[in-house]
């Protein structure tokens, strides 16, 4: 009969420019979903360069290497009697597109550009890329003369079209298109398109995969379908991680679902699927096929090939499954993990070091890291050669296989504790009982010595000496005076990162965490250069609410009992002088709000586009049970006062792991001034008119 298609998607651990390691993934999966009987093999979006290439787009060399890539591909026996769907940009008269092709033994099929370009949030490919505009029209596009000479082809079809096997009809879309209102699968599931296949560079938000995976099984619900989704994973050279979830489903439902967090740089799932389950299902949607028979048809390219075999009938296939989310917790745990074992062993350093304070943030960023140990030493032990022969190269010792992760987390993670006078007991022995519990190599240190040379330098040159509040001194003074212990620890920690393996008779030198919140960056409550000026941050993008219960998720799953006082102790800096050997300074009263009142200002912010005036009007009704509307608008105007005042700071935010939609990451996501009128005097001015009307 011709029935069952055996299909094969992947998640790849792609990089960008690394056309060496991408080439070898390719064709490790395309080995994997041969082994295991797929006739057609889809990757991930710009598979070949990496997706993350960002201005190297423009510039020729891309281009050249991408189609050497392909080249190798082409020629190769390994991709012989199996359809090949990959990712690469191509220049099409002049104009860079961001591009499938689509090719079976040895000869081009077909060369479909993107329609639907992503330029939200972290995406901005209409920089680099055009979208291709011409629906359900193809063009002749003329090879470049090495595919010509493997192929023999001078000119392949470029455009909007479909493929047609001897058994079925295959459609593709790029990413973005699946978010789409107008997605092509809806005409091209009406044209008999039955296999939809998506490529994607998806990147890893909190809470965020459900509703991808809810687009992919929507698609096919309606209109039924096969639908075949492959995504890139892991750290390809920035702030985002991609999480992988490639997935396969059929009229609405899963039927194979990939992993979205692990260290496997090649993942490849494969269905087996019956073509009549998706015509039976057609055939009872009545307006479904009216629609259908008025349909403006697609270009289809003919293919001598089948995905399926004539002799069937016996053949097993995959049934529905129901997909496991993970909770937000374990997205913390597992996403910023995985992302600093790909910056560890990309970056060829030797470990992390992280100023460990004793409090809540810098302590979820220890944490992070002992789960990247607990990962490593579970892909170890599952068979992961990869893994082992990073974590060998990493701790310099080619016998070494990682089976603890306390041991691990000892050879490849430095905390330390830099104390001063305004430290606390407390803080200094929550601190050293986690590094304990983590099994990291932990540091003391007192900075009281460096703190009183650089005041020292500045009473010697201006005869004066800067005093805290709490001795008589002014706001300026003690907040200098606050800064100057901040940005020394930050000091000491490069100092440290670099010579500590040194010191200790041991080659190579530490990347520096840091462990800002993304609340914290928001609100700027942050000394400019101090500890939060790190090498990367794994927790940048996530709330304290979040990081809270993602201690709390650790103290039960990895049973880090340090963490019950750090989860009870109010979050201070320890900046200011200690009253009767107790800490008098907290974060919540120094910023003047809470950490959950700041989570509500930075989604209104960022997500619902609200500025200060539109911010009060909505919190006036949120909040109408706890607050007058005075009260609200002073609210208001001290987060917009003090975020911008603040705003500059973000120009040198640490590279952080991007986790929420609300981050005030400067870099590409969140673009504003950092220059304000901090007065708002317009904006305040409409609140004030609505208070009294109120």
């Amino acid at each position: 009969m011709g029935r069952a298609v055996t299909v094969a998607t992947c998640a790849l651990n792609q990089w960008a420019l690394d056309f060496e390691g991408n080439l070898e993934r390719i064709f490790r999966s395309i080995d994997i979903a041969k082994s295991k009987g797929a006739r057609y093999r889809l990757g991930p979006e710009l598979e070949i360069c990496g997706y993350g290439c960002s201005d190297h787009y423009y510039e020729s060399d891309t281009l050249l290497h991408s189609f050497q890539v392909l080249e190798k591909l082409l020629e190769s026996p390994a991709t012989q009697d199996i359809i090949c769907d990959v990712g690469m940009p191509v220049l099409h008269r002049n104009v860079r597109y961001n591009c499938r092709v689509i090719f079976l033994n040895k000869k081009i099929l077909l060369i479909r550009p993107k329609i639907s370009l992503a330029n939200a949030g972290n995406y901005r490919e209409l920089r680099w890329f055009t979208p291709w505009s011409k629906a359900r029209h193809v063009e002749e596009y003329f090879l470049p003369r090495i595919i010509q000479e493997v192929t023999g082809q001078e000119t392949v079809p470029f455009g909007d079209a479909v493929l047609a096997t001897k058994d079925t009809c295959l459609g593709a879309e790029i990413c973005e298109e699946l978010w789409a209102p107008n997605s092509p699968h809806i005409e091209m599931g009406l044209d008999g398109v039955e296999i939809f296949t998506n490529s994607s560079g998806s990147h890893h938000v909190l809470r965020k995969a459900h509703a991808r995976v809810d687009l992919v099984n929507s698609a096919t619900a309606k209109n039924g379908g096969i639908y075949i989704l492959a995504n890139q994973k892991g750290c390809d050279g920035d702030r985002l991680y991609y999480d992988g979830c490639a997935m396969i489903s059929m009229n609405g439902e899963t039927v194979a679902q990939g992993s979205q967090f692990s260290l496997d740089d090649v993942e490849v799932l494969v269905a087996t699927l019956d073509l009549e389950d998706v015509r039976s299902y057609r055939a009872e949607i009545s307006s479904r096929n009216l629609a259908a028979s008025k349909v403006n048809p697609y270009p289809r390219v003919k293919v001598n090939f089948a995905l399926s075999c004539p002799d069937d009938v016996a053949v097993p296939t995959c049934m529905p499954i129901q997909w496991r989310h993970h909770s937000p917790e374990e997205e913390i745990s597992l996403g910023p993990a995985c992302w600093l074992w790909d910056y560890l062993r990309r970056s060829k350093q030797a470990g992390f070091l992280l100023p460990l304070s004793g409090g809540i943030d810098s302590s979820a960023t220890a944490c992070i890291v002992y789960s990247m140990c607990h990962q490593v030493c579970l892909a170890v032990k599952n068979g992961n050669a990869d893994v082992l022969a990073d974590a060998r190269r990493i701790v310099h010792d080619e016998t070494y296989i990682p089976e603890d992760p306390r041991e691990f987390c000892k050879r490849v993670f430095t905390t330390c504790y830099m104390a001063s006078e305004n430290s606390s007991q407390d803080t200094c022995n929550r601190a050293k009982l986690l590094a304990e519990q983590i099994g990291s190599y932990h540091i003391n240190l007192n900075i009281d010595a460096a703190v009183k040379a650089v005041v020292g330098i500045f009473s010697v040159v201006t005869g004066q000496t800067p005093r805290f509040s709490v001795y008589g001194g002014s706001s300026r003074e003690s907040l200098a005076l606050q800064n100057v212990q901040a940005r020394l620890r930050m000091v000491l920690a490069y100092l440290f990162a670099q010579l500590t393996l040194w010191a200790r008779g041991m080659p190579g030198g530490l990347l520096v965490l840091g462990s800002a919140n993304v609340d914290e960056s928001l609100r700027g409550y942050l000394t400019k250069y101090d500890c939060s000026s790190a090498d990367i941050n794994p927790i940048g993008g996530i709330s304290k609410t979040d990081l809270k219960n993602f201690i709390q998720y650790c103290i039960e799953n990895f049973q880090l009992t340090a963490l019950r006082s750090i989860m009870s102790a109010p979050p201070t800096a320890e900046l200011e002088p200690l009253v009767d050997g107790q800490v008098a300074q907290t974060d919540e009263a120094d910023m003047g709000m809470t950490y959950a009142e700041l989570s509500v200002y930075g989604k209104l912010r960022k997500i619902a586009k609200a500025g200060p005036y539109s911010m009060f009007c909505k919190l006036i009704n949120m909040w109408k049970e706890i607050c007058t509307p005075r009260e609200v608008a002073s609210k208001v105007k001290h987060f917009f006062r003090m975020y911008s005042v603040n705003r500059h700071k973000m120009t040198t935010l640490t590279p952080s792991y991007h986790a929420e939609n609300y981050s005030p990451d400067d870099n590409r996501f969140d673009l504003r001034p950092f220059l304000y009128n901090t007065s708002w005097s317009w904006q305040f001015r409409c609140i004030d008119k609505q208070v009294s009307a109120l």
